[in-house]
């Protein structure tokens, strides 16, 4: 080894790096006016702001002593990989270092004299990635893949715990059900024995009192009539000794319904629990599939088809949800999309968007979407008392006031360009103008919410065989008409203008409830009682639960519970109470875990018992035999904290 430089200091100043790269390499005179070698190829993983250190195998023995003795200049050209020319610099002799154990190998350490200094920032940039940039990278990237493992197991931990709750539940449920089943078996065993006892009771106070009669009367006479007193004593005793048979029974029959009671009341309360803390999961659900860009939340997960909509009906929802929760900030940032975002035409909005760039993804524009929209901004005006989306409400509301102003009779039409009328979308707009005139006090929306409401009298409340239309001209039964005239209208009004609330109702249950068989996503088989989409009687396809219109029923039945309540009239009240807890029980056996990764472990409920099913009513209802509906799990949530939409 040749050395005349400090080497160990010289050395100390090159970055090493993990690969290696060629560099040719030629000998020139000091004064670099003559070539003395032809181009060689070296390599470096060896490199400085100030020079490079080359390893060269099988070099001349000549020019190793010119190298050594520093008689020479080096020309380079550097092969960077990132670049598609090489780097040519100018270098002088530094020091020389023979390979131990390998013949004409050496490493020469070269300090540049002559480089372009962008060239040469570009070649320390390349350096400093090498050894830093990359490393961090890979490193990051090796987190974020164990953050994605992890979070995936957090995730299937949570499914798995969801799945569990949900089994828990639908246990629970079907207990409670046995359970009640039970008791009333076992109260009606201890009313018919009541019931024979207090008749046995009158036998004997009758026959006593004959026997009586009979010995009050004179001595010849009881002489005479000795073998009936006999006779009565002996009816008497064998009544006394059936009583006290039956009285046995009867007390076992009571110990037995308060144990059954017991039992029960303490399945309900665990069924309250379970039933409290999926409504929680359901609520994670909705909030964790908000969409931090548009704010928007997709209506179906699970369909892949619509798997980015965002329908306009359910943001309404969503945002009621977000505001019965207190939730404001989710719910700022929805109405923000629509305020200063959404596409519109013809001063309304779209059925529905793309959650992730929130396009229009449905070109089609109705009344009752934009009329929902209309009634979230309203129910977070009256809760916040904050103004600020109130102008986007009253803007949708002139646009439905327009389309009225073009009917004689004052219907809203389906939409602009749409020749159909619907009950539900003209229920809607009397709930709307009612909201609507309450927070402004504006004479217009208290015109226009009686308009709607003389057009519902006129053409949807006119039959006695069918006491709602579909919609005007159309005979169909459609559930939610059903339930949103009780929610929109109000039972004391519906009275008042002639409609018998309990014939809704009655009629309702009668031709569109149905108990079905539902296959859970965990392959067990269970009976779901609830609202099909229509009279399930006139469709081939057989019944299907609808979650949301069953849970639009359960807020009906609980109106008029209190309603009755009210009214002091206990029993019917009572009745209604327990049809309201009897279809949500049942919604809550409907709740499965979150289809998708991003669910984390939240429940949610499907849209109906049945995928891609006729509903009667022109659509489908999603694909999927385990397709998360926002509409099917918000309603529920309303259903179980008795929260009307419809109503300020």
């Amino acid at each position: 080894m040749a050395r005349n430089e400090p080497v160990g200091i010289e050395k100390r100043k090159y970055v090493r790096l993990d690969t290696v790269f060629p560099v040719l390499f030629r000998l020139e005179c000091p004064d670099r006016k003559r070539f003395i070698s032809a181009w060689l190829q070296g390599f470096t993983n060896n490199l400085s702001k100030g020079g490079i250190c080359l390893s060269v195998n099988n070099l001349d023995s000549e020019l190793a002593k010119a190298l050594e003795e520093k008689k020479v200049k080096v020309s380079l050209e550097i092969e960077l990989p990132i670049s598609r020319r090489p780097i040519s610099a100018g270098a002088r002799v530094v020091w020389v270092e023979t390979v131990h154990n390998v013949p004409n190998k050496y490493l020469i350490g070269l300090c540049y004299e002559e480089i372009n200094p962008l060239q040469n920032k570009k070649l320390m940039n390349y350096i400093w990635a090498r050894k830093f940039v990359i490393p961090v990278s890979l490193t990051l990237i090796i987190l974020l893949i164990a953050g994605v493992i992890f979070n995936a197991f957090i995730n299937m931990k949570l499914a798995d715990g969801n799945r569990l709750l949900s089994g828990q539940l639908v246990e629970a449920i079907q207990e409670s059900s046995l359970a009640k089943q039970k008791v009333q078996s076992v109260s009606k065993e201890r009313s018919d024995l009541e019931g024979k006892i207090a008749a046995l009771k009158e036998s004997i106070q009758r026959i006593e009192l004959e026997k009586k009669i009979l010995v009050d009367s004179s001595s010849e006479q009881v002489q005479e009539q000795s073998g009936k007193i006999e006779e009565l004593n002996s009816r008497i005793q064998q009544l006394f000794k059936e009583k006290s048979g039956l009285q046995e029974k009867l007390i076992l029959a009571q110990n037995i319904e308060s144990t059954v009671s017991e039992e029960l009341n303490r399945i309900d309360k665990k069924k309250a629990t379970l039933e409290k803390a999926s409504i929680d999961r359901m609520y994670k659900w909705v909030q964790v599939h908000q969409n931090n860009h548009t704010g928007l939340v997709m209506s179906f997960e699970g369909d892949k088809d619509i798997k980015d909509w965002a329908f306009t009906y359910d943001q309404s929802l969503v945002a009621q949800a977000y505001v019965l929760f207190d939730d404001f900030d989710r719910a700022y940032k929805l109405f923000d999309f629509f305020k200063n975002k959404a596409k519109k035409k013809d001063g309304l909005f779209y059925n529905a968007y793309s959650v992730g760039d929130g396009e229009p993804a449905e070109y089609v524009i109705n009344s009752g979407p934009n009329i929902w929209l209309g009634i979230a901004v309203a129910q977070y005006t009256y809760k916040t008392q904050d103004r600020s989306y109130l102008s986007m409400a009253e803007d949708i509301a002139q646009q439905i006031i327009n389309l009225q102003k073009h009917d004689v009779d004052g219907g809203i039409r389906g939409g602009p360009g749409i020749e159909w009328y619907a009950t539900e979308h003209n229920l809607d707009a009397y709930a709307f103008f009612d909201m609507l005139y309450k927070l402004t006090g504006k004479q217009k929306y208290l015109e226009a919410r009686d308009t709607a409401l003389t057009w519902l009298e006129k053409h949807t409340y006119d039959q006695e065989d069918i006491p709602i239309k579909r919609g005007k001209g159309d005979s169909v039964i459609a559930t939610d008409t059903y339930a949103w005239s009780i929610a929109a209208v109000g039972p004391e009004k519906l009275e008042r203008l002639g409609m018998s609330p309990d014939k809704i109702m009655d009629f309702a249950e009668s031709k569109c409830s149905v108990t079905v068989s539902y296959l859970r996503p965990d392959g067990q088989t269970i009976k779901i009682k609830g609202f099909d989409f229509a009279s399930e009687r006139h469709l081939s396809r057989g019944g299907v639960v609808s979650s949301e219109w069953t849970a639009q029923m359960v807020i009906a039945f609980k109106m008029m519970a209190a309603y009755y309540f009210k009214k002091g009239m206990t029993v019917k009240g009572r009745n209604y109470q327990i049809k309201a807890d009897e279809y949500l029980a049942s919604l809550g056996s409907m709740i499965i875990s979150s289809p998708s990764p991003s669910g984390q472990g939240g429940s949610c409920l499907p849209y109906a018992t049945q995928d891609f099913v006729d509903t009667g009513h022109g659509w489908f209802t999603p694909k999927g035999k385990s397709t998360g509906s926002v509409s099917g799990t918000v309603y529920t949530m309303f259903a179980y904290y008795n929260y009307n939409p419809l109503e300020l």
